[in-house]
């Protein structure tokens, strides 16, 4: 069905039909490489996808905000108040548009009334593909374009960032939100989250293809050790920083370390910066390796950024070590990794397009007869950022 159509009949269903509906599309992402080194000054390389968030939405003449999602039909509309979106934090995922009215709001903007939303999401919950930053950038460019606000894509970045950090106390980089915005159709985003330089680098993958497999453990990173790992790193950078001068992880190069290990002294803390440095060297010549056509090379890195996620920052597990893992074993793989956060989530498979149905039967099976129940495959393109459809 048509996008514009399936928005308009879904609003009608919920709050009635209504001319002045306006629709927009979110998408979700994917890190190809680059994760953990958002929050550490690093690069980040991700590609917004073609799957995401259909959003519909109404201006109202009072401050009520209404929002129903068919994702949690069952929870019907969830009502609150402008003038009081404190009250809607923990409510579950009606937290993550009301935060990003209320960063808005706190960035100065005038938010004159309320709204009736109605959004429809095809990335899997928990699954790591950022359906969190998909609705949060999807509702602040509602916001801007229903009440002429004039909030740049990549200021909706930084306000979506803002909501998940103050609003519902997730210590998240730019990352997720900067890859809705700024997505481009067949590009990834290389991206400085020191500088928030970027580049659009084509993502031409000749006779491969990008496979997304899901472990079916979804990840909540509010209630996972996510924001530990934050603060393993800012006690490593504080360390180093007794010896030399360096604003974040990202600043540092990998001919660094050896000479930081005793002033960082906790080998905990020092696998952490490691992986946080070395990811970021990964990431840089990741860019390079697919600007050149290696795809081989590319896929290489990939591999070996799972390792560093495994080893040294310990936020994979059996699930997406086994995707990853049998994955990359397959012949015409080029390379597997976790994507995201870990803890459960999603990896992200390069294979050979030829080869790539095999692959997915082959690590299907492995994978339901070592962990009890199944996986979810399917196929990624990267797709545009947040946008009005209609």
């Amino acid at each position: 069905m048509d996008r514009i159509k399936q928005a308009r009949e879904g609003f009608a269903r919920v709050y009635g039909d209504d001319e002045n509906v306006r629709v927009y599309f979110s998408p979700g992402r994917v890190n190809l490489i680059g994760d953990h080194t958002d929050y550490n000054g690093g690069r980040v390389f991700p590609c917004a996808l073609t799957d995401g968030t259909l959003f519909a939405v109404r201006r109202r003449g009072d401050d009520t905000l209404r929002m129903y999602s068919e994702n949690f039909a069952q929870e019907g509309i969830t009502e609150g108040s402008l003038a009081d979106l404190d009250a809607l934090r923990g409510s579950g995922w009606t937290a993550y548009p009301a935060g990003s009215i209320w960063a808005v709001k706190q960035a100065g903007y005038a938010v004159d009334g309320g709204l009736d939303l109605w959004i429809s999401g095809n990335i899997p919950n928990g699954a790591g593909l950022s359906s969190s930053a998909s609705v949060e950038v999807g509702t602040i460019t509602a916001v801007s374009d229903l009440f002429d606000l004039g909030i740049s894509s990549a200021e909706a970045a930084a306000l979506g960032q803002k909501g998940e950090n103050g609003f519902n106390g997730v210590a998240c980089g730019i990352m997720d939100q900067f890859a809705v915005a700024m997505g481009q159709k067949d590009h990834a985003v290389l991206l400085d989250t020191n500088t928030l330089q970027y580049a659009q680098v084509p993502l031409e993958l000749g006779d491969a293809t990008l496979v997304i497999a899901f472990t079916n453990k979804q990840r909540k990173l509010g209630e996972s050790k996510y924001n530990e790992r934050r603060a393993q790193c800012e006690e490593a950078l504080r360390r180093i920083q007794t010896r030399v001068n360096a604003a974040s992880l990202g600043a540092l190069r990998s001919a660094d370390l050896p000479a930081l290990e005793d002033v960082i002294a906790d080998p905990v803390l020092f696998k952490r910066a490691r992986h946080a440095v070395t990811e970021n060297e990964r990431v840089g010549e990741a860019a390079e390796r697919l600007s050149a056509g290696d795809l081989a090379g590319f896929g290489a890195l990939m591999t070996a950024s799972h390792e560093s996620l495994k080893h040294d920052y310990e936020v994979t597990g059996i699930e997406l070590d086994t995707l990853a893992e049998t994955a990359a074993a397959y012949p015409g793989v080029l390379g597997a990794r976790m994507t995201g956060a870990g803890f459960g989530g999603c990896c992200v498979i390069l294979v050979r397009t030829d080869a790539a149905e095999g692959m997915i039967r082959s690590v299907g099976d492995t994978y339901r007869e070592k962990i009890g129940y199944a996986a979810d495959f399917f196929f990624a393109s990267a797709g545009q950022g947040a946008c009005r459809l209609d």
